[in-house]
């Protein structure tokens, strides 16, 4: 049974840093692209980076590309968020998320998530 577990939500003041973690299990790890996405209430869930099987490519979406970075840890099947620069509109609970396929470069719509986490929340306060 895949598992995902997510970790490192909390408060953080506007301009600050925040790494959220993903702990993956019960997948072989390296074979599968993992990304994240978030959610605000009442909002539909969306994309905010991936990156591949190997490890050599990543996606962002537009609005955190040069404050936020993914990176995948494979020895401890580990995948991070590092949050840089983090403003009110970064406040969401946030989703680890593995690609329906595997060897696939990205995921960028829940369309192509096969098995999500259950969400940590990132707080940013003003």
């Amino acid at each position: 049974q895949v598992q995902l577990v997510e970790s490192g939500g909390g408060l953080v003041q506007a301009g600050g840093s925040l790494r959220v973690s993903c702990a993956a299990s019960g997948l072989i790890f390296s074979a599968y692209v993992i990304g994240w996405f978030r959610q605000a209430p009442g909002k539909e869930r969306e994309f905010v980076a991936s990156i591949s099987w190997n490890g050599d490519r990543t996606s962002y979406a537009d609005s955190v590309k040069g404050r936020f970075t993914i990176s995948r840890e494979e020895a401890k099947r580990m995948v991070y968020l590092q949050m840089n620069s983090l403003k009110a509109e970064d406040a969401r609970l946030y989703y680890c998320a593995a690609g329906r396929r595997h060897h696939i470069a990205t995921i960028e719509a829940t369309s192509d998530v096969g098995c999500w986490g259950q969400g940590t929340q990132g707080t940013v306060s003003s």
